[in-house]
């Protein structure tokens, strides 16, 4: 049997013969799995599975309740530290083209940290949306930390995952390939749901709406820093781990050559915050939709 994750999804059902389970997110269900093993030839001969939701009907556990208390005592101060200011909020909400103003802001913080020479030389960043999970709010949070002001538990909040920065050297025409695998149905894996990478400042290019899949981008309409891509030219572009790996359905990353690690991907926005306080909303105007 597969116990599955990170759909999001519930599901207990069987696949090419194979149980296949996943209890949701959140906490909201449980899998009960029964299994029956042959103790002499190790064959699994029977099994079962129960997605169960988790109530709230039942006391909360005390020695559990203490130790919560513990760590976030412990944690408060790391938590509340202030790490830079917004003059506005910052929300991850997209235009009709799919760009959101903090998702400006986290590409810039990673081309910000991968630009330098040594550091990765890129001249692009992409990230995807997915993995920003929270808005920046003005108005101060229940920590205290004042109207403006950002603290490290909120970026937290915004880019949980821990992933590193991986810069990597793309051809223009793999540059063009990697926007066009954004829309559904273009590419391995068939995604149902676009999903509109966010781009660093320097990058600008148009997307078709009408357009048939696979050809929604010119790539004649991609400039970085004002010059049309060159489709075979080289160029040094960072992503975060789980895109370099191919994550969401961007197979063309898994071509990327001279790879180089880099920072983690909150310690790239808590020093872009550190440098550029404070930190305005992204104009959203890097990627246009066309007709």
């Amino acid at each position: 049997m597969v116990i599955s994750a990170h759909t999001h999804n519930a599901y207990n059902c069987t696949i090419n013969g194979k149980l296949v389970t996943s209890a949701s997110s959140f906490g909201r269900l449980v899998t009960k799995i029964d299994l029956s093993i042959d103790r002499s030839t190790g064959d699994v001969v029977s099994r079962a599975a129960d997605n169960r939701i988790v109530t709230r009907d039942v006391p909360e556990d005390l020695f559990i309740n203490s130790l919560i208390a513990k760590y976030k005592a412990i944690e408060a101060p790391l938590e509340n530290r202030i790490v830079g200011s917004i003059t506005s909020d910052i929300t991850k909400a997209a235009n009709g083209a799919g760009e959101s103003a903090l998702g400006d802001v986290i590409a810039d913080a990673q081309l910000y940290a991968t630009a330098p020479v040594g550091f990765g030389e890129a001249v692009v960043a992409f990230m995807n949306p997915g993995g920003i999970r929270a808005d920046l709010t003005y108005v101060s949070s229940s920590a205290g930390e004042g109207d403006g002001n950002v603290t490290y538990g909120e970026i937290f909040t915004v880019q949980p995952f821990g992933n590193s920065l991986v810069t990597m050297t793309l051809t223009g025409q793999q540059i063009d390939t990697l926007l066009e695998q954004q829309f559904a149905g273009c590419g391995p894996g068939v995604p149902t749901t676009d999903r509109i990478l966010q781009v660093s400042s320097g990058l600008r290019y148009t997307w078709s709406l009408s357009a048939s899949t696979c050809n929604k981008v010119d790539i004649s309409s991609i400039k970085i820093n004002g010059v049309a891509v060159n489709p075979t030219a080289l160029y040094r572009v960072t992503v975060n781990s789980f895109l370099a790996a191919g994550g969401d359905s961007f197979p063309v990353l898994v071509d990327g050559t001279n790879r180089l690690g880099g920072a983690v991907d909150l310690d790239a926005l808590q020093a872009y915050f550190a440098a550029f306080s404070p930190v305005a909303p992204g104009l959203q105007n890097r990627i246009t939709q066309g007709p």
